[in-house]
């Protein structure tokens, strides 16, 4: 690892988000990767001089659903585009009275009980295990954090994001289930999203904004849809705010991760050398290529 890292800031999320006051060098890119084509574009720019790489996680205009969604693709795309760590941004529903409409809560858990999506890069001829015991980076959440409480938004540090696979909403059992667990909030977008950015080696955030509450709440039935509307219009303006604040502070020179985000690979990949699959091995190029080699591509 190089002693000093120059950070390139990726955010993954809603359309909205692009139409931040101040971008400036803004220029839409294709971004070709070995796992197929990314949700969209992506939009390069710099916000207070910090390079910045956004991703509209369902394409611009929301036409790809989340079980299509192609997640190796996007983390691999922000890898190339030399992203170091990822801010994610998503619209979920509260399983918490106290988690209300228009409520952030910086995530520091996830269950994954999505079935019908690629979760790895790692296949048949070379085989890797990362920890995901704690899937987010606690630098990234202090930022974020600390970048809210200074703007006044309203939120909360810490909590379980159950994703679901979708693209229906729960059934009024599931959502009493999940909150049986502990869960948090509910969507449908952070994984495999988070476990690919770990194996590629990014440090990693959620910021989950509740839209409204999931079904197990009594007034939930009452709720409309330009309620929810109103609701993310706000979450959207508090968002760019949000990106605004926390841009220029991760934004500074900095040291290796001291989680070990940017190391993930270091014990991870198990395959013995004279067994990998060199096909395979040139598709990992950005995402492992600091451990696989770059004569790997």
């Amino acid at each position: 690892m190089p002693d000093t890292i120059e950070p390139v800031i990726g955010l993954i999320g809603g359309s909205g988000l692009y139409d931040i006051e101040g971008l400036e060098g803004r220029e839409w890119r294709r971004v070709q990767t070995p796992w197929g084509e990314p949700s969209d574009a992506l939009l390069f720019g710099r916000l207070a001089g910090v390079r910045c790489v956004f991703l509209p996680r369902h394409g611009r205009g929301h036409p790809v659903p989340p079980s299509q969604l192609n997640f190796r693709a996007n983390i691999d795309a922000l890898k190339r585009a030399g992203c170091t760590e990822v801010i994610s941004l998503s619209a979920v529903g509260s399983l918490r009275e106290e988690l209300p409409p228009g409520h952030f809560v910086i995530v520091d858990q996830f269950i994954d009980r999505t079935f019908a999506r690629a979760k790895s890069f790692f296949e048949a001829g070379c085989v890797a295990h990362v920890s995901m015991a704690h899937p987010v980076c606690p630098r990234l959440g202090d930022a974020l954090e600390a970048a809210a409480r200074g703007l006044s938004l309203p939120v909360t540090r810490g909590g379980t994001y159950l994703v679901m696979e979708g693209p229906q909403f729960s059934t009024r059992a599931e959502s009493e289930l999940y909150r049986q667990w502990g869960c948090s909030v509910i969507g449908m977008t952070n994984m495999p999203e988070a476990k690919l950015a770990r194996e590629a080696e990014l440090c990693y955030a959620t910021v989950a904004m509740v839209t409204d509450f999931d079904c197990w709440h009594p007034d939930h039935d009452h709720v409309t849809v330009e309620q929810v509307v109103k609701v993310l219009f706000g979450n959207a303006d508090k968002a760019r705010a949000l990106v605004r604040a926390v841009v220029p502070a991760l934004g500074r020179p900095r040291g290796p991760c001291p989680a070990g985000c940017d190391r993930a690979l270091d014990n991870a990949i198990i395959t013995a050398p004279e067994m990998r699959d060199p096909a395979l091995l040139a598709r990992l190029d950005a995402v492992a290529g600091r451990v696989l080699g770059r004569s790997a591509a």
